[in-house]
């Protein structure tokens, strides 16, 4: 609490002297004009003495009743005023200290309307910067796990490499396992900045008009080796001359790293369907496997950062594509939806506007 300064004694002091005055002078005109009206119809005379006396009185009265204006208005600030302030400044200071726990609580009784609609304000600020702090401090630790695998595998194999007596044979194996770490630990840094800058806007959407079954079609034969080693059946329904109006290097990103999950998690001798439709305000796209598949519960975190639900195949991804995949989307004012059952399989649709 802090100590009264001589400023703020003399503004108290100041505040009292012109409340004093104001009421002195409404109380004197409304004295001078009764001993007026009383003078005239009672025919009274008023000597110097009597008047002095009057005045005496009258100003007694006018200092009692200045005392117990003041007290009450002290009373009120105390109470509607001063109160509220310091628990709005307390959480204030709560706030910047890094506790985002702190709410401030309703205030009851009339005149509060403004002190509520302040402390809803940082009420819903402070929920805000929680959230932000959780997810800055899960994004930390996701990065850091996520980053020890690839290292502590290329640590591993880098010592395995230095033995003396080491075939040729393991000595490629082991560096082709270096390089799939390195490659991860790249593609990892490179999608953080790349959804960096997504969430923070610094990527603006080139809008040029394409034919989106083309579109699909390169990108799909980018895994053309992909489905050969594991025997996978292809099956595409693409409807033709589907031109959309978007950023064919955001979309791009978008196909490849749903095409990439679909091969991923689809067994030899599985499917992999491509379906294109469209109507005059969306085109959509479906993408569908008959990989291991998932549950509801997995399905609906699948968005989030880092979120691998099926670990098996944790070496072969970060958790960041379809993070990515539903920013774009979400840039491209589009929809995106999953449906799956486990153990047969997933599907991904994607509505993009036309125009």
């Amino acid at each position: 609490m802090k100590k009264p300064t001589f400023r703020r004694i003399l503004r108290e002091f100041s505040g009292f002297l012109i409340f004093f005055l104001s009421v002195g002078f409404v109380v004197s005109c409304c004295m001078m004009l009764f001993l007026n009206v009383l003078s005239k119809e009672m025919g009274l005379v008023y000597t110097t003495e009597n008047i002095a006396e009057a005045a005496k009185i009258t100003f007694l009265n006018v200092l009692i009743l200045t005392l117990l204006f003041k007290t009450v208005d002290f009373i009120r600030r105390k109470i509607m005023v001063e109160k509220p302030v310091k628990s709005i400044t307390e959480a204030a200071e709560k706030i910047m200290s890094g506790d985002f726990s702190v709410r401030v609580k309703r205030m009851h009784g009339s005149g509060m309307e403004g002190f509520n609609q302040v402390g809803e304000a940082i009420n819903a600020m402070t929920e805000e910067l929680s959230s932000v702090e959780t997810l800055r401090t899960d994004f930390i630790a996701n990065v850091s796990h996520e980053m020890k695998t690839p290292l502590a595998v290329m640590q591993n194999y880098g010592t395995l490499m230095q033995a003396p007596d080491l075939p040729e044979k393991k000595r490629i194996e082991y560096a082709k396992a270096i390089t799939d770490g390195s490659r991860r630990l790249a593609d990892m840094m490179t999608n953080i900045l790349k959804l960096n800058r997504l969430e923070n806007q610094q990527i603006y959407p080139n809008l040029t008009t394409f034919d989106l079954g083309e579109q699909l079609c390169e990108s799909l034969l980018q895994y053309e080796s992909v489905w050969e080693k594991k025997n996978i059946e292809i099956e595409t329904a693409l409807a033709e001359n589907v031109l959309v109006n978007a950023d064919s290097e955001l979309l791009l990103l978008v196909w490849n790293n749903l095409f990439s999950n679909a091969f991923k998690f689809t067994e030899e001798g599985g499917k992999v369907t491509l379906t294109l439709t469209a109507d005059k305000t969306y085109a959509t796209v479906k993408i569908a496997d008959t990989g291991c598949g998932m549950s509801a519960d997995i399905g609906a975190h699948i968005f989030e950062k880092f979120y691998q639900g099926d670990t098996s195949h944790a070496t072969q991804g970060n958790g960041l594509g379809l993070a990515l995949v539903k920013r774009v989307v979400d840039i491209m004012q589009g929809e995106i939806a999953v449906e799956s059952a486990v153990g047969i399989g997933t599907t991904l649709t994607v509505k993009i506007r036309r125009m």
